[in-house]
Order: structure tokens, then C-alpha cells, then sequence
């Protein structure tokens, strides 16, 4: 069962466990520059609102209908980080697609888990995931830009811009290793005429983050229980003819962000990360494109090493104040 709550998708099954919920925030932050540097992990700058789509049935096309899901608004240009948690530290496994293009493993969108290669993270070991895995260590960060210009990683890879949007799909732990878990613990103590496009996501500047290999083992996790959510992505000029309401703030720009002096962040496990998909590594960065007239300055960008925070915590944006433009 998938609700939505305070713009976070509560993924629960009672029927596993009355611990395995999962709870999935999509989190706005900074555009990294496209510069060939690799950076710190961002803040978040406050969530994305989330709607259900069928409440704007009667708005949508019939294939947008179809996928029910929730939909949310995105600037062109824009950068978002996906956050888990779970209740009591039930562990998940989480698939995430752009389109039909997995991020992690850069294949092509199948309703069922891999291991050769891995194609999902493990949930709460991997607290956030910015971008697509495209070496050891390090990602390539979700930007939003318009489907039908070749830029985005689902047309790159697929070949096609029929999908778009996010897909996200929670496999919980089966319920007996989450027992043989516990006593372990516990022995150790729209039809639119705009003619703004639909959009979808491309692969931004490189980030420091690791993808952490699943050492549970792919024959604990729950397939028969999963459940999945379409995330639609609305150009933020449409989101109002859409919802009624006006879209969030602008994005902030590098500049913005060091004035504001907002914190970046280290974060590491002693534990074996992914190796990055050979077929995400080639793909084209969005900064490799002609810019878009309107869109902030993503070209530079210096950072001050005592703003850098290195946790443990998977409570990354929590730490950090709401931006009030």
C-alpha cells in the first residue's frame, strides 16, 4: 500500500511486518556545475510538493492517466536527491528508474530485482541517492530537463522519450530473516494544450557518493510484496494549470548557495560499494548540451572547506535550515 503523506511516499506492508514501512522524500538542492570536478554532497532546500494524479484525471492524456502515481513540479534545469527511511530500521530494497533506464545499474526497467549486476540500494544503509551510479564513488546528479531534445539518460540509453518522469519501486526484507534480523539485534544488543514539454531527468555534475552492495543477499528480499509508484514530472509552468497552484521558488544557484552559507556533506560506511554501470558512464552529461535561455548559472562554484560536513547521520536535510527566498 502507497499513501501520501506531508509530500513524502509512505510505502507500508502490513502483511509482511507492522515495522516495514518505507518513507521516500524528493528533496530540491543545488545543480552542480558540469565541469568535470567532483563535489560533496548538497543540502536539501526543502521538499517537492507531491499530488495524486488522479486527482487531475480529467487534465491529464490518457497515457499519463494510465500510471496513476503522484506528480510533482521541477524548473528546467533543476536537481533533486531522493531520501530513505524506515521505520525501526526495517531494511528495503529500492529500485529507482529515470523513464525505463535504472540509475544504478544503467539497464533497461524490469518489475523484479537483479543482483549481476546490482540494480537497486538497500534500505537504511543507503540513506540518499542523487544521480546515476557512473563509477566507485561516484554519481551523476538527477537535473531535470524536457523530454524530445535527446538529453535526458532514458532517451540516451532507450532510445525513446515515451516514458519520462521517476519510477520507484520497495521490496521489503521477507518476514522470517526479519525475525532471524530482530534475535541477531537482540543477541548483540493531463489532455494539456501548453506547449510546455513533458520532462524527464538527465545526468548532471559528479558527485561524491557510494552505492553500497546489498550483503543480505538477493534471496531475502520480498518480490511478491513490492510496490511500485510512477512519479510524473511537471514542467513548473504547467504545475498550476495542472493543480491550481502556483509552483515552488526558484531553484538556487551556486552564488546563492555559498552566501547562504549552506553546509555540503561527506558520507561513508565501512562497507563494499558498486562499481558504476559502464553504460551510465557514457552518457552524455547535460552540460555537454547547448544551455536553455532562462536557466540559472551552474558554471562555477567554490566551496569553503568548513562547510563541509562529514555524519553518519542519514538525517542530511534535517540539519539544515529551510531556504526562504
Amino acid at each position: 500500500m502507497i499513501t501520501l503523506e506531508d509530500d513524502q511516499l509512505i510505502f507500508r506492508f502490513p502483511g509482511v511486518h507492522r515495522d516495514a514501512v518505507c518513507r521516500i522524500g524528493l528533496v530540491r538542492t543545488l545543480r552542480l556545475p558540469d565541469d568535470g570536478g567532483t563535489y560533496p554532497l548538497p543540502a536539501g532546500v526543502g521538499t517537492f510538493p507531491l499530488r495524486h494524479l488522479d486527482d487531475y484525471s480529467s487534465r491529464l492524456r490518457p497515457e499519463l492517466r494510465d500510471r496513476g502515481g503522484v506528480i510533482m513540479p521541477m524548473y528546467q534545469s533543476e536537481a533533486l536527491w531522493l531520501n530513505f527511511d524506515s521505520v525501526g530500521s526495517y531494511p528495503f530494497a529500492v529500485k529507482i528508474a529515470t523513464g525505463k533506464v535504472c540509475a544504478v545499474s544503467g539497464c533497461t526497467w524490469f518489475n523484479h530485482l537483479n543482483q549481476d549486476p546490482q540494480d537497486y540500494v538497500v534500505v537504511p544503509d543507503q540513506p540518499w541517492l542523487d544521480g546515476y551510479c557512473v563509477e566507485k564513488g561516484v554519481i551523476r546528479q538527477f537535473v531535470a530537463t524536457s523530454l524530445g531534445k535527446g538529453q535526458t539518460v532514458e532517451e540516451q540509453v532507450a532510445g525513446t522519450s515515451d516514458i519520462g518522469g521517476l519510477q520507484i519501486a520497495v521490496y521489503p526484507l521477507k518476514r522470517k530473516h526479519y525475525r532471524q534480523f530482530e534475535r541477531e539485534a537482540t543477541d548483540h544488543s493531463m489532455v494539456l494544450q501548453s506547449p510546455a514539454p513533458d520532462m524527464g531527468l538527465a545526468a548532471g555534475g559528479r558527485m561524491q557518493q557510494e552505492i553500497y552492495d546489498d550483503e543480505y543477499g538477493l534471496h531475502v528480499w520480498d518480490m511478491r510484496n513490492g510496490s511500485r509508484c510512477f512519479v510524473t514530472i511537471a514542467n513548473s509552468l504547467l504545475w498550476k494549470s495542472i493543480t491550481g497552484e502556483n509552483p515552488p521558488h526558484e531553484p538556487l544557484d551556486a552564488s546563492q548557495y555559498s552566501n547562504y552559507g549552506i553546509p555540503w556533506f561527506e558520507y561513508y560506511r565501512d562497507s563494499p560499494a558498486l562499481d558504476g554501470s559502464k553504460v551510465l558512464a557514457g552518457v552524455k552529461s547535460i552540460g555537454s548540451f547547448p544551455s536553455e535561455e532562462g536557466v540559472a548559472d551552474h558554471s562555477s562554484l567554490e566551496i569553503d572547506p568548513d562547510t563541509i560536513v562529514n555524519t553518519s547521520s542519514s538525517k542530511r536535510s534535517a540539519i539544515v535550515r529551510e531556504f526562504t527566498p
